[in-house]
This record gives structure tokens, C-alpha cells and sequence, in this order.
């Protein structure tokens, strides 16, 4: 890949550049003529068809820094970024006089991006989606989802990144869901602003450096991740590379499941924080030990979900209320845990929605972070309209409800039938629900695509993305899908990546599975360590780096953590694991200097697979035990111990 950079000379002696190369391949570097800031500021003003640059300014490097607190385990990370010029635009809307027949007052809002292009350019770009119902800038500043803490951010690798609001702004206090009253807003929610967004940033690269980027790639959670298998499916010769974590694959029946999980918890389903605990511990009771330790971690959240059972917990005479369940609240468990079903076929001719699995139930809640109480239960049992105290799944569905499908802001949820909104319920899942498995094209242009589904997510069932990607593999045929794509599940971790470690970076793996031909299984352009830890993958093992696992994420008080991130079904062979030494651990563990962090140590278990199979390492049945340094278990996980106005901020933004 051929570097490429802007001339970055001094700007009023403000700021100083050095003009290094960024290439994985040598090649002479391309500079755009003139002074950087005047090139950059030249961006501003009307651009190609709807699209206006309304600010373009170059801007100095920047520091990393930590937050002490955030939403999310990622939000606390602003990464160092290089010098960089730093574009401000918006695309306008198709007829902005023409305002939605149902709602006169309201006009469709242009759909606002931001594109930053460094001084130095690998002739990459990324493009990152948002979260939630989304209507805040996602800036492309960032950490991408499931990135290492302590490595560099795209753009100080060279990346052009770019993000979007996607075609509306939630203003304070409002519901996240009310710009859907609008059709052309809704549709730019649903697909069209990514594509809009992406050839604007096209368009501005050509400009700034005299030519498109070699490749681009899209990273996405949650809503994002949703977007990320939109694009492939929808504009499959749009990107190279696409990695889709926790994605909201089946929109429509994730609205109507987390509705009906909010329902059964009104009145006398509700179940209490020292309940919660409760049903967390008799999981961990009934499943912890299957994997051979108590490690306070299921490893077979498939095998657990089938065999736990909530009716264990019913009360009985003489106990008290916080030592047991009641029937209402066994049912509201067992609704959890079922499939919800439409009595329609949706788009693709899925009629249901997976119900979710078990573990991690307890998790801390400290907005999008957490298990039941972040997106379940919340503080308080579901109210209408709901309350910032309900639990975030209540917030979206019942909103969604109101909003989307019945489009009737005062709706009583509790009436709400989906027979009696066929219409619309077919046309918002045409739209919304990226559950095409046909990815041929995406295939036939030599895209790739990895999916990570965390077993422990209550803000979406990973099930869903597991029953995607088996429908991709009966499309398509396994090894066909193999040749492009994977799926990867992580026991432990919740929606945006706490509760056990799950940060890799998928970046470089796309970028050498794309560029270098070389898929995740067998990364041997990174064996310098001789070995690679493995990841679950629902078609054959796979393998990443061990270099790139770091920041591990964990429960406060939690003392042992499975770095290795196990396999829920997996053809490996018990030969082929082996021990892992606490010295060896220094590669994965990051250099992160913070204050708050303690010298005590805590346990952990990693287990590793050498892809080439090299029987000098030795390998063992039995994964033992290595110490490790709480170093790595550093204050950006028990920094969300904490509740109230920081978990209201991480809701309101809607970071997940």
C-alpha cells in the first residue's frame, strides 16, 4: 500500500510536522502543492450535487488522554491523534420544503458529517458507524469498536476517518426515536446516509491528495455494527473490509422483543438488584465449573442457557423476599430467554426474534455498560412514557413503538398489536433489518467481513448474529462463506465490551486478510511471538494475534478473568493447547500508566493455539493458571462501579 501525504510545512509557526512515510510497501510519497493549511481550509464551501463543506481548518496533534469516567470502557480513551485536517459538512435533505404529511412542523434535517484527513496518508480510509437510534456526530476520532486501549487510533496510523449523525440530532431531553416521523429521515437512519457520507469522503480525499483511497473499510457496534452488514449488503462494492460487532441485525424484531421483555417486568415482574445477584450467582453455580475452573466465567453460554433454570430460584415458605423469585418474575426471566414470534413473516422470511442467553447478569451498570439493570430492568419497573430510570431496552422499544411502527407519540405500549401495523412493520424491516444473506456480490469483489457476537449482551441477543451467519453459510456454502468471512463469539462480555476481555484489533487483521491475503486463522505475518490466541469461530478455528489482545475489561471485585476468549463450539483438538507462562504475558498486557491502579495481583487463565501447529511449544490438556499484574486490570473497568449522572450521560448520548 503506497503512502501519501499532505505537504505539512508550518502553519504560522503554530505547527510543526515531521513528513514520515506510512507504507507497507515502499512507494514515493504523493504531496499536495502549497501550504497544508491553506490546502485544507481550500476544502470549505459548495462541493459536488447536495454536499457543503462548511469548515475545513488543520489541526495540531494531539495527546492521549484518559477520562475518569464514561459510559463505556472506550469512551474513556481520547486517543493521540497526528496533525490532521479536520472537515466539517453536511449533505441536504432531497426537498427540505417539503415536510412529512403526518407531522407539517417537521422538515427533514440535513445529514451532517465529519472527515479528518492526516497530514501523512496510507491511502486507507475507515469509516466508522454509531450507536443506538444515533443523532449524535460520530466524529471518526475515536477508538474503532473492540480496539486495543494502548494501541495507536487509525488516524495516527494513517487512516482517513469519517463519521455521520446520520441525517438527524437528538436534542436534549427528547426522545431518541422521534425523528422517524419523518420518512426521509427514517430512510437516512436506515442506509442511505452511510452512502451518502462515504462518497462525500471519497470525494474530499481526491481533493486533498489527487486520488481516491486504495482500500476502505468500515467498522461498526451495535447500530454500527448493523450499518456495517447494511453496507455489504446493500453497496457491496462500497468497501473492502468490514468488521460488524454486536450488530442489530434483526432491527424490527429487537424493538418488539426488548418491548415485550419491558411488559412482563411492569407490576410484580420487576426484579430487584439483590435478585439479580441471585439469578448471577445460581448461573455461575450451575455452569462456572463446566469448563474445569471457577473462574466466574461461563465458557459454554449455549450449554449453560439450556441448562439453567430460573424455577430453581422459586420462593418457598419461610424465605424472604431478596432470597428468591416469585412466579411473575420467573415468567419475566423465561420471557427473556424465549424467542419472540411475529404472526407475519418479516424481510427475508424471518417471523422471530433469538431470546437472549445467560451470564453476566449482574454486571455493573453505569449507562450502556452493564447486564440487566443497564438495558433490562433499569432502576425503576418500565413507565409511559418511559423514564430515564427504566432500562435502556424499554426506552428504545417502547419508543420505537410509538415512533416507528405505530407512529402515534401517544400510544399505550400495553394496546400495541403488530397485526394491526402489517403495513408499516414491512416496510420498516425492508429498510432497517440487514438480514440479507446473500453476500455473493460482497464476496465477489473480494470484500471481507468478520462479525463478533458477545455472549453476554442484553442490549441485543447475540443469537441473532450466530443464526446470520449459519443462514450466510447455508446461502452460500461453508467454504465459500469461510473464503470471506467469520464470526466470533466472546463468553463474558457485554454489549459494548466489559466483563471480560474482548479487545482486539480487527483493524490490521481486516487489513491483512484484505491486502495481504491473509485470514484470521492463519495470521503469519504476526507470528514474531511464534504463537496466536484463539477466538471462537462458528465454521473452523480461528486465530488472531497475541500481541493484539490488551486493556483487559472485568468485573470490579471479579478475580479471576478468561483472557483467552473460548470457543462455544469449536473442532479444536484438546492437544492443541498448551500453558502460557507469566512472562509471555507482557505481550498482551498494555504499558498503561494511570492513576488509581493497585500493585495486588489477581489470577488468570489464558489458553493459546499455535496455528502452524509446532509441537516443539509443547502442548498440554490443561490450561493452568498465570498471575498477572492488576496493572492490566487498570481503573478503566472499576471506574464503572459507579451510577447516576455519568450513567444518564452515557444513556443520553447513547454510546453502544
Amino acid at each position: 500500500m503506497a503512502g501519501f501525504r499532505i505537504n505539512a510545512r508550518a502553519c504560522g509557526g503554530a505547527i510543526v510536522v515531521a513528513l514520515v512515510a506510512i507504507a507497507s510497501t515502499p512507494a514515493a510519497a504523493l504531496e499536495i502543492a502549497g501550504d497544508p493549511a491553506a490546502t485544507c481550509s481550500g476544502l470549505a464551501g459548495p462541493a459536488q450535487g447536495a454536499v457543503r463543506i462548511d469548515s475545513a481548518s488543520l489541526q495540531a496533534p494531539s495527546p492521549l488522554s484518559v477520562a475518569e469516567r464514561g459510559p463505556t470502557p472506550a469512551g474513556l480513551i481520547s486517543p493521540a491523534n497526528p496533525a490532521f485536517c479536520k472537515v466539517l459538512g453536511h449533505i441536504e435533505p432531497i426537498d427540505p420544503k417539503t415536510p412529512d404529511l403526518k407531522t407539517p412542523d417537521l422538515k427533514a434535517p440535513p445529514i451532517k458529517f465529519q472527515v479528518n484527513l492526516p497530514v501523512t496518508w496510507n491511502g486507507r480510509s475507515l469509516q466508522y458507524g454509531g450507536g443506538g437510534f444515533n443523532g449524535v456526530l460520530i466524529t471518526g476520532l475515536g477508538l474503532p469498536p473492540a480496539h486495543p486501549f494502548d494501541k495507536p487510533a487509525p488516524l495516527a496510523r494513517g487512516f482517513v476517518t469519517y463519521g455521520t449523525d446520520s441525517g438527524h440530532e437528538t436534542k436534549p431531553g427528547e426522545l431518541p426515536q422521534v425523528f422517524a416521523l419523518n420518512d426521509e429521515a427514517f430512510e437516512n437512519f436506515a442506509h442511505l446516509s452511510y452512502k451518502k457520507v462515504r462518497d462525500a469522503a471519497v470525494a474530499l480525499m481526491t481533493r486533498a491528495y489527487g486520488k481516491p483511497p486504495e482500500k476502505l473499510y468500515f467498522m461498526g457496534s451495535s447500530e454500527g455494527g448493523r450499518e456495517a452488514l447494511t453496507m455489504a449488503q446493500r453497496y457491496p462494492d462500497d468497501f473492502d473490509g468490514i468488521f460488524a460487532r454486536v450488530p442489530v441485525i434483526n432491527w424490527v424484531g429487537l424493538q418488539h422483543a426488548g418491548t415485550r421483555s419491558g411488559l412482563v417486568t411492569m407490576g410484580d415482574g420487576w426484579i430487584r438488584p439483590a435478585q439479580v445477584k441471585l439469578v448471577a450467582d445460581a448461573v455461575l453455580k450451575a455452569c462456572d465449573a463446566g469448563d474445569g475452573t471457577d473462574d466466574q466465567l461461563i465458557a459454554d453460554p449455549v450449554g449453560c442457557k439450556a441448562k439453567f433454570r430460573p424455577e430453581t430460584l422459586r420462593c418457598t415458605e419461610g424465605q424472604q423476599a431478596d432470597q428468591c423469585l416469585t412466579q411473575a418474575q420467573i415468567t419475566a426471566i423465561d420471557t427473556l430467554h424465549a424467542s419472540y414470534t411475529f404472526p407475519f413473516p418479516l424481510a427475508n422470511g424471518l417471523d422471530d426474534y433469538p431470546g437472549w442467553g445467560v451470564s453476566g447478569e449482574n454486571s455493573p451498570s453505569s449507562g450502556p455498560t452493564g447486564g440487566w439493570m443497564s438495558w433490562w430492568l433499569g432502576r425503576s419497573p418500565p413507565a409511559q412514557p418511559p423514564a430515564q430510570s427504566n432500562g435502556i431496552a424499554w426506552i428504545y422499544g417502547a419508543g420505537g413503538i410509538q415512533y416507528v411502527f405505530a407512529r402515534d407519540p401517544k400510544l399505550d405500549v400495553t394496546t400495541y398489536k403488530p397485526e394491526e401495523h402489517k403495513a408499516r412493520l414491512l416496510e420498516v424491516s425492508r429498510l432497517m433489518d440487514s438480514t440479507n444473506p446473500d453476500l455473493s456480490r460482497f464476496r465477489a469483489r473480494g470484500g471481507k467481513l468478520i462479525i463478533l457476537e458477545h455472549m453476554a449482551d442484553y442490549a441485543q441477543s447475540p443469537y441473532a448474529g450466530i443464526r446470520y451467519f449459519e443462514t450466510v453459510q447455508r446461502t452460500l456454502g461453508t467454504a465459500e462463506t469461510a473464503e470471506f468471512a467469520r464470526l466470533y463469539t466472546a463468553p463474558g462480555v457485554d454489549h459494548v465490551g466489559a466483563g471480560a476481555p474482548a479487545n482486539i484489533d480487527m483493524l490490521s487483521v481486516l487489513v491483512d486478510w484484505v491486502e495481504k491475503g491473509l485470514p484470521p486463522r492463519r495470521s503469519r505475518g504476526h507470528r514474531t511471538k511464534g504463537r496466536s490466541a484463539l477466538i471462537h469461530n462458528r465454521s473452523r478455528a480461528a486465530a488472531v494475534p497475541v500481541a493484539h489482545l490488551a486493556a483487559l475489561q472485568v468485573r470490579p471485585g471479579q478475580r479471576r478473568v478468561e483472557l483467552f476468549l473460548r470457543a462455544v463450539k469449536t473442532d479444536v483438538e484438546e492437544d492443541e493447547w498448551r500453558d502460557i507462562s507469566p512472562s509471555e504475558l507482557k505481550h498482551v498486557i498494555p504499558s498503561v500508566s494511570s492513576p488509581g491502579l493497585t500493585s495486588a495481583t489477581r489470577r488468570s487463565r489464558v489458553a493459546l493455539w499455535d496455528p502452524v501447529g509446532d509441537e516443539a511449544h509443547g502442548w498440554n490438556d490443561d490450561v493452568k493458571a498465570a498471575s498477572i499484574s492488576s496493572r492490566a486490570l487498570s481503573h478503566f473497568h472499576h471506574e464503572h462501579r459507579s451510577t447516576g449522572s455519568s450513567g444518564q450521560a452515557g444513556r443520553r448520548h447513547r454510546k453502544c
